[in-house]
Parts: C-alpha cells; structure tokens; sequence
C-alpha cells in the first residue's frame, strides 16, 4: 500500500473487485453493488456506489457480460416510455431527466488490455486500453507515466458514410480525442503509474449523438480494468487510478432541459453542454455553446442539475459493469 501526506491510504485491490472477492460471483446482484468497505480501505477514497440504480446483467454472445442500466428506462425490447416527469416532446417518450439505456458490454478485442463497447440508446462506442512500457520524450525521466486518447467516426457509424481521416484530423475530431484524454488523466496518479503510457482508442460503432460524453462513460470502464489486470501482474502495489469519471450531454431544446440528447434533440438544440464530473461531484470539464440565443445562468444551473443526476447513474452503471465484469473472472478462474 502507498501513502502520502494528505493523500488517502489506497488498495491494490479494487472495490468492485473486493467485493467479487469476499462475496463470490453468485453475491453480485441483479440489482445494486455495494462495495466491501472493510476488504477495500481504498473505497474509502472513493465513494463509488449507490445503491438506488438497478440493472439486469446476462450473459451475451460469446461469453461476453453485459450490464444494462434500468435506472430511466426499460431495458431494450420493453416499453422505453416513463411515467416520472414531463414526457412531450421527447421521441423516445423519456422525462426531461432521463438517461438513454446504458449497456456496457466486455472485451470485444481480444488483444487489448481491456476493451468494452458501451450502449446508451442507439450511440456504441468501442473503447480499448492498450500499454506500452516508455512515454513520450518530452516526459522521459521525470517518474510519472502518460495516458493518451484517441477518437474516431468509422465510416458506417452515421446515416450518410463518414470518410475516414488519415493523414489531417478535423478540428472536431482533435477537439473530442484531447476531451478525453484530458478527462481520463484527471482520474489517475501519473506519478504511480510510472513511466508507460496508456493508449486508448474510441472508436464509434455508430452515432446517435452523445458520442464524446459516451465515449468518456465507457473508456473510463475500460481503463478501470485495463490498470487491474496490470496490477494482478504486479505492476504495482497500489492503483494509480484515484477517480472515477463519467459523462453526460445536457440542452436545451424549445426553451426545455434535457438530459442526454438523442440526434433528434441534439441537431435542434439552442445550447449544447457536455459536463464531466467525478464520484465526489467535482467537475472536470463542461463545453457549453449557445447555439441560437444566449442562456441565463438560471438555465445553467437548471442543466447541470439536470447533468449530476445523470452522472450519478452513469457511475452506478460503471461500477456494476466492473463488478460483474470481476465475478465472471473469477467464475472462470474456479472452473
């Protein structure tokens, strides 16, 4: 374990892992996952669970766990309508302060450390976390590690095909990647993880708006569990992760509030924020544009309440995603 002054005792083992671990795979729940505070004292320093949320977990094709968050909707294939909240309007029929359906499906890419496509409505991105063991130049000597993010539309990811960027990157596709790679380094202890670099790779399956704040939810899954298997193979003694990070859309669409905007919502939006925020509600970043009219700082705030509800069900949905993901392993490992 590893101290420092003002700086919380951390584990090597993860909470949603120590929990799999006392409990077995058979004590996480379709329902809600609550870490073991006692097994984990690094759970302390992060609060990442809620109890509030629940979920259907099943097993996918190829073996593959998938978590689908129920927390503002049914599951895909039922009824998608609410009855909480103010519904007009909203093609789906979710109130203003619904999540889309959120699925976190695990290790599409056999060769990445760790690599999980995420659902929230019709959006899926495909997140991979690979390593390499040597940072950047400009970085070397220095003792702390690297974490670097890239993002691209393939070409079948939208209604009219998306020519794939090779040699010049658009100013939106640099502006997304340095989003997430700025949100994703914010979660982790650079000094711990040493000097190697974490690549990840967002890859758009196919776009339904809320790609970026997807993008940031899912890779951050992914990175959780990319620096647990590093640390089963004793990379280190304590995890250099230290937040838990997620994100969501908000706007405003006919003068109304709505969380995470579907295409539909998104392309009629007067004001487009993307909010990114921690387990302790800290925010890391918003990008706001009024599109049309200016907004009033009444209506901010409005939207980024709007926004800490959501991202409140995004953690739990990551966190139940992760404990699933440790109770399959372990089921594995015990055959």
């Amino acid at each position: 374990m590893r101290s420092t002054d003002g700086q919380r005792e951390q584990t090597a083992v993860a909470p949603w892992r120590a929990t799999a671990m006392a409990d077995g795979p058979a004590a996480v729940p379709a329902g809600a996952f609550e870490p073991n505070v006692a097994a984990s004292p690094g759970a302390a320093h992060h609060p990442w669970w809620q109890t509030d949320v629940p979920v259907e977990i099943y097993r996918g094709a190829y073996g593959f766990w998938n978590v689908i968050s129920n927390a503002d909707g049914p599951i895909p294939g039922n009824d998608n309508r609410q009855t909480d909240g103010q519904t007009d309007g909203r093609a789906d029929g979710r109130a203003d302060d619904a999540l889309r359906p959120v699925a976190f499906s695990w290790d599409p890419m056999g060769f990445a450390l760790a690599s999980v496509t995420v659902h929230s409505g019709r959006t899926r991105v495909l997140c991979s976390v690979c390593v390499e063991e040597e940072v950047p130049r400009w970085r070397r000597g220095g003792g702390q590690g690297w974490l670097s993010a890239e993002y691209r539309l393939l070409p079948a990811s939208t209604p009219e095909r998306q020519r794939r960027e090779l040699l010049t990157l658009s100013g939106r596709t640099q502006e997304i990647q340095r989003l997430i790679g700025r949100s994703l380094r914010a979660s982790l202890d650079l000094e711990a993880l040493g000097e190697r670099t974490l690549l990840v790779d967002c890859d758009v399956l196919q776009a339904d708006a809320g790609t970026r704040t997807a993008a940031i939810s899912g890779a951050w899954v992914a990175l959780a569990a990319a620096l647990e298997r590093l640390g089963e193979r004793g990379l280190w003694s304590a995890t250099p992760l230290r937040r838990q990070v997620a994100a969501v859309s908000v706007g405003l669409v006919d003068g109304r509030a709505l969380l995470d905007l579907d295409y539909s919502e998104d392309s009629r939006a007067s004001v487009d924020l993307n909010v990114v925020g921690d387990e302790a509600e800290n925010l890391l970043e918003i990008q706001g544009t009024a599109e049309g009219a200016p907004f009033s700082r009444g209506q901010l705030t409005q939207m980024l309440d709007l926004a800490a509800g959501g991202l409140r069900q995004l953690r739990q949905a990551q966190i139940t995603a992760l404990a699933a993901e440790a109770a399959a392993r372990q089921a594995r490992q015990t055959v």
